[in-house]
């Protein structure tokens, strides 16, 4: 796990001044990575690092010939229409880059006159899949959310015995990712009416958002070999937001026996940027099993684990309505968790994935699941917080929600802020249901 140092600095700021503002997502302690292109253009896209409302574009910092030595090496990698070949590097790589790109935006840096060629601003970007993602595997490490789904899908048995002792998982669709504000499809599929006995296929009625964190994989591991849970971290590039978007109605038909499928294989939303983990070292907090519960079998129990294995990464989702956008309404905050409430870390969720040998490779992404604390109002799904659909969530013009109508547009956003360190944030993750295509 990554050190504090001299990027952590609260008392950094960056000749950007726009990195500079309060309660701003990207100071200069952040540095997150994303890909792009310039909006409307047919610009090959490569990296960028995001720096208060702007951004540096980093084959024109390579152009530039402003860095040296291994932060060279590393900035050669983001210039590309990927960031695999960077994630693959390593943590050496990945800190010496930020470490470079951190004293080049501090105010007084003699590179600043160099590099403000290479800035330009965030909204005049298109943003990309920051990797080529290879596979997705989404986890189920919320158990407050596992036990309240389980209470509306199996009354008598919600919480199944293995949850408190294995990571649960199943292998999502990673052809259907998409980068923040797209819009896509209301799924079809079959759905068993209410009383019935036969399935009929339709649009779905019950269309769920899930708040989520996602995990970018940097360096891999052999296939055939395992990752200690002492080392897993070094095996992980970033952090990103994730919607794991749900079908509720199909999703209930046919999740037994083999778990998801068309309930959740048609959209899932990232946010563009990626946040590293050297950034999130002033967030790390202590991880412990409750009283009573059976403690981590060996594999997956390290003492730095139980000492900064969680992240306080405080989560946000809001909905805007099509008659909100039309009178320029913003979104409207339905929820808040932080994933510090996760019954399992980054570091177990890599760790028993290639527990039997399983090969993760650069640029391949877990989800850490729906991320629900334990109050009401920090669930993270509208089955939750509905009480599946039979408690409308009532909105500020009066408007109803059970679950998405054609038209809603949901909004995720994240931050980790605490005394004695700057906030960060993470941008956000967010797109608009359109009507199902028939």
């Amino acid at each position: 796990m990554y050190a504090l140092d001299d990027t952590h600095d609260p008392a950094l700021e960056s000749w950007v001044e726009s990195a500079n503002r309060p309660c701003n997502d990207f100071p200069i302690q952040n540095l997150p990575f994303a890909v792009f292109r310039r909006a409307g253009s047919a610009e090959a896209p490569r990296g960028a690092v995001a720096i208060g409302e702007q951004m540096l574009d980093l084959r024109v910092v390579h152009e530039l010939r402003v860095l040296r030595g291994s932060a060279a090496d590393a900035l050669e990698a983001c210039t590309g229409s990927t960031l695999n070949a960077f994630m693959a590097m390593g943590a050496g790589a990945w800190s010496a880059l930020r470490k470079a790109l951190s004293a080049c935006l501090r105010r007084g840096s003699p590179a600043a006159s160099a590099l403000r060629a290479a800035l330009l601003d965030q909204a005049d970007a298109e943003f990309v899949l920051p990797a080529y993602i290879g596979d997705y595997t989404d986890f189920y490490t919320s158990i407050h959310h596992a036990t309240a789904v389980g209470r509306l899908f199996r009354p008598d048995n919600p919480l199944l015995p293995n949850y408190k002792w294995v990571p649960v998982a199943y292998h999502g669709r990673a052809s259907s990712i998409r980068v923040s504000e797209h819009s896509f499809a209301r799924p079809m599929g079959q759905i068993l009416p209410a009383g019935g006995v036969e399935p009929v296929v339709g649009p779905s009625a019950r269309l769920d958002y899930e708040l989520e964190v996602g995990i970018f994989i940097g360096a891999g591991n052999a296939l055939g070999t395992r990752v200690p849970i002492e080392r897993a971290e070094e095996h992980v590039f970033g952090l990103c937001l994730l919607n794991d978007w749900s079908a509720r109605d199909i999703q209930a038909w046919e999740y037994q026996p083999l778990g998801p499928f068309l309930a959740k294989n048609f959209a899932t939303t990232i946010s563009p940027w990626i946040v590293t983990l050297e950034a999130l070292a002033p967030f790390r907090v202590p991880w412990s099993r409750p009283a009573g519960d059976p403690q981590p079998l060996p594999y997956l129990d390290a003492p730095q684990v139980r000492a900064r294995g969680g992240i306080d990464v405080q989560l946000e989702v809001a909905l805007q309505t099509q008659a909100m956008r039309a009178r320029h309404d913003p979104p409207h905050t339905i929820a808040r968790s932080s994933f510090r409430h996760a019954y399992w870390t980054v570091a177990h969720m890599v760790t028993h994935h290639a527990m039997n040998g399983c090969n993760l490779e650069p640029g391949d992404l877990l989800g850490s699941g729906t991320q629900s604390g334990p109050a009401p109002e920090e669930a993270g799904s509208l089955l939750e917080l509905t009480a599946g659909g039979r408690q409308p969530l009532v909105l500020p013009d009066g408007d109803r929600r059970t679950f998405l109508l054609d038209g809603d547009r949901v909004v995720l956003r994240g931050w980790c802020e605490r005394d004695g360190a700057v906030r960060i944030g993470f941008g956000k993750a967010a797109a608009t249901v359109l009507p199902a295509a028939r």
